[in-house]
């Protein structure tokens, strides 16, 4: 017996139905591990044939039946005993399904078995009914010179011990294989020999009835023998619990029938029902049912099985309407959740348009007082502005690339070298730079400022024997745009000692004796300044 392909659940059921003992792979066409497994387990399937069946049985076959053996991974290898699952292996492990099924035992090892007086060393001998019948008589030693006759005939059916598994079944029994041919002309050989098979014949039938009456009288005293479930316990078993282990016989029986099996199944239900009231009564001998009790006793479980379904049937019908309750409650409740999210970005766009239309407003009438104003300066300065249109308005533009130390800027058509002047800043107008600075609004602008303006304060403050810190490149890129362009910038480094030497228009230098209280004292000013901005 190999690898069983089963292509449907019904082949699937009557496996392990059929069967004491099966271990079925549950795998898939599109399972990498499956298929380059699947070598080995037909070679594993092959060495257990006579042991135990296994099959193989694909998820696609199955279809939604296959949620019925909980299966989660594929392949997954599940021994079943008696129709009911034992145990079971999650991916690709041969070495755990040998063992799982190396724990079942020899009880499920499948062999040819042994007819009613027949004998355990011809048991693997395959026999006709004919033998079969031949070898009963021959253990009951019943019919006299029938008996002779049915031994010799039955030594002369059976093969040598030694030869019968090396040689053909057609081999092995020859009188089948004879009655499959057809027979030859007789000869007056066989003519003469005929009435000795008629007289061997007529004598192995009466033998044969009288076996058959044997039969049924030992069938019907079995029946009615109450038989001693404690006969097939393994004597080794019952004297390790009892010598070994301390255990009472009647105990060390107990454990043995219903624990899982082995010492220690025994021991282990032993230690679970050690305190049972009836841990120390006899065990009771079993009777067999007459076919009226069996069919008392199956009427029986069937009316109590269909009551547990209909039971079954009934709470899956409560829990089907329970689900279904909570499901619309559920979908109610996310429909109202839905439809208060949809109000409230209503209600947000509604304030956001409001906000937009005032900002919109207060914009307009804005321009409106600058076009007015505009208008006024016009007509009072004979048509020209003194002021530009910036980003934010009518506002003073503050970028004065040609500024001077002084503040004065030069005029266009001024054709004269500019001279710089050497000038001394109050310091006590740090504040007013600062301020100039931080109202400057747009964009970040001012505040950018304020940071930069900090940096070459703050170095040339905390570091005084650092003579880098105390010159400042006007030419560098941060220079031109962060600190430049803002009127009270250049003016706020001036005043806290700051110098531009003569034959050096790029460069600020810290002049002698410098002034590190002011440094300081500016230098706070400037992150307080840095704060209030934002």
């Amino acid at each position: 017996m190999t690898l069983m392909e089963l292509s449907s659940s019904d082949a699937l059921s009557q496996l392990i139905t059929s069967k004491p003992a099966a271990c079925v792979t549950f795998s898939a066409h599109w399972c990498g591990p499956c298929k380059a497994s699947k070598p080995q387990l037909e070679s594993l399937a092959q060495e257990y044939a006579t042991k135990m069946p296994m099959g193989i049985v694909y998820e696609s076959d199955l279809g939604d039946d296959i949620h019925n053996y909980q299966v989660r991974a594929f392949p997954t290898y599940v021994l079943f005993v008696q129709g009911k699952e034992s145990k079971r292996v999650e991916g690709v492990n041969l070495a755990a399904v040998k063992e799982m099924m190396d724990a079942v035992g020899p009880t499920w090892e499948q062999t040819q078995g042994s007819t009613l007086g027949g004998d355990g060393g011809t048991a693997s001998v395959a026999l006709s009914p004919e033998q079969a019948r031949l070898q009963r008589l021959a253990k009951l030693g019943g019919g006299g010179n029938a008996a002779a006759t049915a031994d010799t005939k039955l030594d002369a059916a059976m093969p040598d011990a030694d030869t019968a598994d090396t040689k053909p079944d057609d081999a092995a029994m020859p009188d089948v294989a004879e009655d499959a041919k057809p027979e030859p002309m007789e000869t007056d050989e066989q003519q003469q020999q005929q009435p000795k098979d008629n007289e061997a014949s007529m004598n192995t039938e009466n033998a044969i009835k009288a076996e058959e009456a044997a039969e049924a009288e030992l069938a019907k005293a079995e029946e009615n023998q109450a038989t001693d479930p404690t006969a097939n316990l393994d004597p080794e078993a019952i004297k390790t619990l009892t010598e070994s282990m301390g255990f009472t016989k009647l105990r060390a029986q107990k454990g043995l029938l219903f624990g899982t099996g082995g010492v220690e199944g025994a021991v282990e239900w032993l230690m679970s029902h050690q305190d049972d009231e009836d841990i120390d009564e006899p065990i009771k001998m079993v009777k067999p049912l007459t076919p009226e009790e069996k069919a008392a006793k199956i009427l029986e479980l069937k009316a109590l099985l269909k009551a547990k379904r209909a039971e079954r049937e009934e709470a899956e019908k409560v829990d089907n309407v329970d689900r279904e309750k909570q499901r619309r409650f559920m979908g109610q409740e996310m429909a109202k959740t839905r439809e208060q999210m949809e109000i409230e970005q209503r209600k947000r766009e509604a304030q956001q348009r409001k906000r937009e239309k005032e900002a919109f407003k207060k914009e307009r009438a804005r321009l409106r007082a600058e076009l007015a104003k505009d208008k006024a300066e016009r007509q009072a300065n004979k048509g020209k502005l003194s002021t530009k249109l910036g980003v934010d308005g009518y506002n003073p533009d503050g970028v004065q690339y040609d500024i001077d130390d002084d503040g004065e800027g030069g005029g266009d058509n001024d054709d004269k070298p500019k001279q710089v002047k050497k000038q001394k800043f109050d310091a006590a107008k740090i504040d007013e730079y600062i301020a100039k600075v931080s109202g400057y609004r747009a964009g970040g602008d001012g505040g950018k400022c304020l940071k930069v303006l900090l940096v070459y304060v703050r170095n040339a403050a905390d570091n005084p024997n650092e003579p880098k810190f105390k010159q400042i490149n006007m030419d560098n890129k941060g220079f031109k745009t962060k600190v430049k362009p803002f009127i009270g910038a250049k003016q706020l480094l001036l005043a806290v000692g700051f110098q531009q030497p003569e034959g050096q228009p790029t460069t600020l230098v810290l002049a002698e004796p410098v002034d590190y209280e002011l440094l300081s004292a500016t230098k706070a000013k400037l992150e307080a300044a840095l704060v209030a901005y934002g």
